[in-house]
């Protein structure tokens, strides 16, 4: 009769190593760990955990970061990982679904004029809409004055589901904002009519930049720059030509890529690479003459997330990439690029098995990432020491 007991007990013991080691492999426990990649082994150094679903980040002049969370605080973080408490003045929130606070941007004239842009899912009656907010950061760091609504989505309301809500602002000064189509309403991205499914152009103030490709248009809102989109939750200006890049969700499969042209359509959901999370087909077809094609997609769905175009020289080899976070996938993926093609992709940090909601290059080279839980970590990836 003892032997059962000593397997069953030896089994145990094997099962508390495999877990442990597993903890140790993905940083769960919050120290630094080593991944593997082209450029050499990597470090994940934990610098900031207690953040509940972190959305988005954003680097100030001074090497502090502004991140949002989901629930509808906004926080600064140290590049020594102290966290601030909740910065007063922003306003309330609807956390409910995938909606809440999500993006932040800062002013690129920041050190002159403090002012911040942030996007949110603004409840109204019947359902929740995608707002777009700007304040002025006070000198003290802890509150948000004079904090305005710039814009307000129009269209069907959302019950929660899919408001976009990335911001990403253009050299001219002009503010480009993703519109999801709140999932229950996917025909409206073809309708000029509305915002759903949209990308939207508007100058600081909110005001409709005169050259916006549907100004003076009947039946068209003016604010409009592209349509035919889903949920975009990725969005940057590639540095190297000046073109707006945009990923969005497919629903199963689908998950895309676009480099976006001002008035352009992008076929959702009238052509697209997915099927219905049901297994009903959504498209006739995957292409369409008078809408635009991804530069790249992904069946099946990875869930690409925040994006950033990397230039620093702390990984040389990926000079010139796309970073995406990934939710579904839990990754970090990197996009080789020539031109406006993707010439390769590889997957990184899928042993630390994270939602990766955001990643942006910080002042130090690095590569910072959000982790999209309730113990939501900021994450600091680098060469490691050799």
């Amino acid at each position: 009769m003892k032997a059962p007991v000593v397997l069953v007990t030896a089994a145990l013991t094997a099962a508390t190593l495999l877990a442990a080691s597993f903890l140790i492999a993905t940083g769960t426990r919050g120290g630094d760990v080593s991944f593997a990649s082209s450029a050499g082994q990597l470090e994940v150094q934990t610098v900031a955990s207690g953040l509940v679903n972190p959305w988005s980040l954003a680097f100030l002049p001074d090497g502090r970061m502004l991140v949002t969370e989901r629930p509808g605080r906004m926080r600064i973080v140290t590049s020594e990982g102290q966290l601030s408490p909740p910065l007063k003045g922003v306003p309330d929130v609807w956390a409910s679904g995938q909606g809440g606070l999500h993006d932040v941007a800062v002013d690129t004239s920041f050190a002159q004029n403090r002012t911040i842009y942030f996007c949110f899912a603004e409840r109204t009656a019947g359902g929740g809409r995608t707002a777009l907010a700007r304040a002025k950061l006070n000198d003290g760091s802890d509150r948000l004055d004079d904090p305005r609504i710039i814009f307000r989505q129009e269209g069907p309301l959302s019950s929660g589901n899919h408001y976009g809500c990335r911001i990403a602002q253009a050299s001219d000064g002009n503010l480009f904002v993703t519109l999801g189509e709140h999932f229950n309403y996917r025909d409206e991205a073809q309708n000029l009519g509305n915002h759903l499914g949209k990308i939207i152009r508007i100058a600081p103030d909110g005001s409709v930049p005169a050259d916006n490709p549907f100004v003076g248009r009947a039946g068209a809102k003016p604010e409009i720059w592209s349509y035919g989109h889903r949920n975009e939750q990725g969005l940057a200006i590639n540095p190297a030509s000046g073109d707006l890049w945009e990923t969005e969700h497919g629903p199963r499969g689908g998950d895309e890529v676009n480099i976006i042209g001002k008035g352009k359509n992008y076929g959702w959901p009238v052509i697209g690479y997915g099927i219905d999370y049901s297994g009903a087909k959504i498209h006739d077809r995957t292409a369409k003459d008078g809408m635009e094609q991804p530069i790249k997609y992904w069946v099946p769905s990875i869930a690409p997330s925040g994006m950033t175009f990397y230039t620093a020289k702390l990984f040389p080899k990926w000079t010139g990439s796309v970073f995406s976070g990934a939710l579904a996938g839990k990754m970090l993926v990197r996009l080789s690029l020539n031109g406006n093609t993707v010439t390769s992709e590889e997957r990184l940090l899928r042993n630390l098995n994270e939602r990766i909601r955001d990643v942006r290059q910080g002042p130090d080279g690095a590569l910072w990432l959000l982790t999209d839980n309730a113990a939501g970590r900021i994450l600091r990836v680098s060469p490691a020491p050799k």
